[in-house]
């Protein structure tokens, strides 16, 4: 995925902040002069009046800003002259810094800068300021992780400036609330002072709740509505609550479950029939009376024909194909009168036409959120075993392309076939083989043995290693063997089977891997009822089994996700949103193996990904 765009809300408002500068100190701007941060800074440092050249070095900084060069104002507005701002321009840099460091995506920055903040802040400046000013305010709260002061920023800017349009306020609002973790959200119900403050904080602990059905929240919502009819969003609820609330009234009634039941294909669709089925007869908002769901065999009949028979047949949704071949010919079909669900993805050079939603358990997903976490880990350069074939050319693609839009470096890719000679390939991956080569060269240079002992190379800073088990096993001791056994080592789900095995599992400890809900998680009501009526609940028909429980899940939500940006399911297979195009992707757990079992780290907080709330997100 590609960066997040720079926030053209942000550039819009700098021809603001330049006027604001017109009555600043006269100081030489000639277009020969100060074209780089460095002739602005030595510039600035000849001048004996501190306060003249700060009141330089932030309009040098705007222009760059006004260019497009936020790189080049983070330079002066991080210097040292302007450390220590004059009293009358402490405003202005502070509204510059907000700006560049939302551009930027500087998170550290953001954190520095949201340290001197308070939600209360904006209203300190003139009135054609007041918006632009809380507005950057909420984006840097957010970009620094604190996203209950980024709302209250908002809530506040309600109150203060009525210009402002209530139902996008509101979705920015509830977005920001919705990272807001479930500890400091119920603290901040306990002291927040404020009518719609309190409002706003009572709805989004009330609708959060574990366990509750999408009816649930519905019903929460309206009563809510019912307590507090003079809250301003009780009038104008936010789009997503909106969806929730009138969602039941619109769910699809008549739904075809269409996947192979034989050949190749028929234990991962029995495995995706029961879990669909487990979840639809524990779920006790669903009216069964009114429900029908019709389980259909694909193995023996063309997908894009039996679609287009169950679109004469009073079908609300058509749940499948599994098959990847399958969905692109559907998908050749320019619009689908009736809403299907794939459970795979298209090729990413096939557009999905309107009606089409893709939803599985993409190996992509998993590629990415490994590069996200190597990110916040200040893991910068990695080395790669990949194994060979079109799977690890599609892991390889999206592990590479992640790295690169995180500023990140593979520094080598060892893709190998199972029947490899793996020691040749760790010792390759780590160096060894070049470091060997080099030490012969050197002795045939000089016609004399050389005491040699090989060294790895010295620039990796972790190993993502692709691998199943049993491949696995033998990999990561040979890495301690080959002097690499200090570099962490970050794996996908198919390094484990799914079920604890700590005797086998010993030579992956200290590996962090990442894997679904349902393996990981040993609280979970429905696999504890599963497993005891039904086969195929673990290992990987387990994860099968568990896409087939986010099936039903995603078959009542399918418009709330297409329709509120940030929309997400909590479901089996991890958390689930859609992209803008209709293709479902989760972010999953994180553990490491201890003493040969799956330990659960702790996850990354709301936010930190890119698919999370990010400024552009809350504004575009």
């Amino acid at each position: 995925m590609t960066k997040n765009p720079v926030n053209h809300r942000v550039l819009a408002g700098l021809f603001t902040l330049t006027l604001l500068f017109a009555g600043c100190a006269s100081v030489d701007l000639d277009p020969n002069v100060a074209q780089s941060p460095s002739q602005a800074l030595e510039l600035a440092a000849k001048e004996s009046n501190t306060e003249t050249a700060q009141q330089y070095l932030l309009r040098i900084a705007s222009r760059f800003q006004d260019r497009g060069d936020h790189r080049a104002a983070r330079t002066l507005l991080q210097s040292t002259q302007l450390a220590q701002p004059a009293p009358s321009l402490k405003a202005q840099k502070q509204l510059l810094t907000m700006a560049s460091a939302v551009a930027l995506e500087d998170r550290e920055w953001a954190s520095a800068i949201a340290s001197d903040l308070s939600p209360e802040n904006f209203r300190d400046y003139s009135p054609d300021l007041v918006h632009r000013a809380a507005n950057l305010q909420s984006d840097t709260y957010a970009l620094a992780g604190d996203r209950l002061s980024a709302a209250i920023t908002l809530m506040l800017l309600a109150q203060t400036d009525s210009k402002v349009n209530p139902q996008q306020i509101h979705d920015q609002i509830w977005a920001l609330l919705k990272a807001v973790p479930d500890q400091q959200l119920t603290a901040a119900g306990e002291s927040t002072i404020g009518f719609e403050s309190e409002g706003w904080l009572e709805l989004a602990a009330s609708i959060r709740a574990p366990g509750l059905s999408i009816d649930d929240q519905g019903r929460i919502v309206r009563r809510w509505q019912s307590n507090w009819p003079s809250h301003p969003a009780a009038q104008v609820l936010p789009s997503e609550l909106q969806l929730i609330a009138n969602l039941a009234a619109n769910r699809p009634e008549k739904i075809a479950l269409a996947v192979p039941l034989k050949g190749p294909l028929a234990s991962a669709g029995k495995a995706i029939r029961d879990g669909f089925l487990a979840a639809y007869y524990q779920d006790d908002s669903t009216d069964r009376s009114k429900t029908d769901i019709r389980i259909i065999d694909t193995s023996d009949r063309a997908f894009d024909t039996l679609y287009k028979e169950l679109a004469n047949q009073d079908t609300d949704l058509v749940i499948g194909p599994l098959d990847k071949e399958a969905l692109a010919r559907l998908a050749s079909i320019q619009r689908l009168p009736v809403p299907a669900l794939g459970l795979n993805y298209l090729p990413e050079n096939q557009q999905a036409p309107e009606g089409l939603y893709q939803f599985g358990l993409s190996a992509e997903d998993e590629a990415r959120q490994i590069a996200d976490r190597l990110s916040q880990q200040n893991i910068n350069q990695v080395l790669a075993l990949i194994p060979q074939g079109e799977w690890g050319d599609r892991v390889e693609a999206a592990l590479v392309e992640r790295m690169q839009s995180n500023g990140a470096v593979i520094l080598d890719i060892e893709r190998f076939f199972r029947e490899d000679n793996l020691r040749a390939v760790t010792a390759d991956l780590l160096g060894i083989t070049v470091s060997r080569d080099r030490a012969i060269q050197v002795e045939r240079t000089i016609g004399l043995n050389v005491e040699f002992e090989p060294r790895r190379r010295q620039d990796a800073q972790a190993i993502v290693m692709v691998a199943e088990p049993a491949v696995a096993r033998q990999f990561k001791p040979l890495f301690a063997f080959y002097f690499g056994g200090d570099l962490p080592v970050y794996s996908p789900s198919i390094i484990y089977e799914g079920t604890p095995d700590a005797a086998r599992d010993r030579d992956l400890n200290q590996v962090i891997f990442t894997d679904i809900p349902w393996v990981l998680n040993d609280k979970n009501p429905l696999r504890e009822q599963a497993s005891k009526v039904l086969p195929g609940t673990r290992g990987q028909l387990g994860r099968l089994f568990a896409m087939g429980a986010d099936a039903w899940q995603l078959s009542k939500r399918l418009p709330l996700l297409r329709q509120v940006r940030g929309a997400s399911v909590d479901g089996q297979t991890g958390e689930l949103i859609m992209t803008p195009a209709g293709s479902i992707h989760r972010t999953q757990l994180w553990a490491q193996f201890k003493n040969g079992t799956p330990t659960l780290l702790p996850q990354p907080e709301p936010g930190s990904r890119e698919e999370d709330i990010s400024p552009q997100a809350l504004t575009n």
